[in-house]
């Protein structure tokens, strides 16, 4: 059996629990007689101020209110109207229900409609936020700010995607938005149909992020055309593994860390980049310009050089100290003043080389071809020179005199 709230009026004094009768007379004889009013005068409300006709609208445990007629002196009008501002029991008097919400989420103000935030998901956070009174799920709203919004504590960023799914059914993510946090926002406000998307958006995003897929030539052509000359152009860490940059202008990029490996870069240059422990490993920097060149610890192993120029006029030197260049190819290179100090260049093709004041102090040359190279001034004091070749150079006498 269903029970009831029953209170004489919204003050909600001396209430009592009744349990419901079959009928509304037999109803309202009990009321008569537990509150001692006459039946004939009794009327029973709802909270929104409709009357009562029949028990079987009652809900269980709802909040019934009398109203008695004994006042002979109010005309109907009078009594209607006060009988409905009795049964008025909002917290909030001045509260109007308006099809149109408008919101304040994490400082953004957002504008929709009731129907939208109650459509999709009816039994969502914000559908029972926002649902008329005749709703059983009905929640109180948040406080609202200056201009009547409703203040929601949340990120406005994540918020925007969740009103666009209510509105067509739909999960669309702009490219900077994280998935893993629309999936969130989505579990706060209770939006069961939206979860199975954003799952499967955010395992398309991990497959993605596994094949770590390597900028091509237009992105690196298209970002050079973006970035003012006054501004620098960054690709640390970035995957240019087997891209085609031959012949690009790439002057003053900082590459730090980034995969160049079997790039093509012939005839690229690369004068002043910063190639810091970058992976170049097999590329092809045939022809390329490395004037002024950053390549600490760089990754150079089985690397294409023939004939690169690092010898800046201007008198900055090209320092790639630590660098592993284990059987690349560098023939008739210029590489005067260059800083190779405990480079690796075992099994390296050093043939014609501009090698004068360079320093390979501490290199590893073993097995190195030095046949026909220039190596006037050059510093070698310390380097592993087993089995390297030295043919077609210039007497050992003038080799002593001049190699340090």
């Amino acid at each position: 059996m269903k029970r009831a709230y029953v209170y004489k009026n919204k003050s909600e004094e001396d209430g009592k629990l009744m349990a419901v009768e079959d009928t509304i007379k037999d109803f309202k004889k009990e009321i008569s007689s537990q509150f001692h009013v006459p039946e004939q005068n009794l009327k029973l409300y709802t909270a929104n101020g409709c009357e009562i006709n029949d028990v079987r609208v009652i809900r269980d445990n709802e909040k019934v209110y009398l109203s008695s007629e004994c006042d002979k002196t109010l005309t109907d009008c009078d009594k209607i109207n006060q009988s409905i501002e009795k049964m008025s029991v909002s917290d909030d008097k001045d509260r109007e229900v308006s099809d149109w919400i408008k919101l304040n989420v994490g400082g953004k103000h957002f504008v929709t409609s009731r129907a939208t935030l109650l459509a999709k998901e009816p039994l969502s956070m914000l559908a029972r936020m926002f649902a008329d009174n005749n709703n059983m799920y009905l929640m109180n709203p948040s406080a609202t700010d200056e201009t009547g919004a409703y203040l929601i504590d949340r990120s406005p960023e994540y918020f925007e995607p969740i009103l666009n799914y209510l509105r067509h059914g739909e999960v669309i993510l702009n490219r900077n938005v994280n998935p893993k946090g629309v999936l969130e926002e989505a579990v706060f406000y209770g939006l069961d149909s939206m979860i199975p998307q954003l799952n499967h958006l955010i395992e398309e995003s991990m497959c993605h992020s596994g094949n770590n897929q390597s900028l091509t030539r237009m992105d690196v052509i298209r970002l050079v055309i973006m970035t003012p000359t006054t501004s620098e152009l960054r690709f640390q860490g970035v995957n240019l593994a087997g891209a085609d940059l031959n012949r690009l202008d790439l002057r003053h990029i900082n590459f730090k860390y980034a995969c160049l490996s079997r790039c093509n870069l012939s005839g690229a240059n690369l004068s002043h980049c910063c190639l810091e422990r970058a992976d170049l490993s097999h590329a092809n920097l045939e022809g390329a310009q490395l004037l002024g060149v950053k390549a600490l610890c760089a990754n150079m192993e089985g690397a294409i050089l023939k004939g690169c120029n690092m010898e800046d006029p201007v008198g900055s030197r090209a320092v790639m100290e630590g660098v592993n260049l284990k059987g690349a190819n560098l023939d008739g290179s210029n590489m005067a003043g260059v800083n190779l100090r405990v480079a690796t260049l075992k099994n390296a093709n050093l043939q014609n080389c501009d090698l004068r004041a360079a320093v390979l102090a501490g290199a590893d040359l073993e097995c190195c071809d030095l046949s026909g190279s220039d190596l006037h001034e050059a510093n070698l004091r310390g380097a592993n020179l087993k089995d390297a070749a030295f043919e077609l150079m210039l007497t050992p006498l003038h080799m002593s005199q001049t190699i340090r």
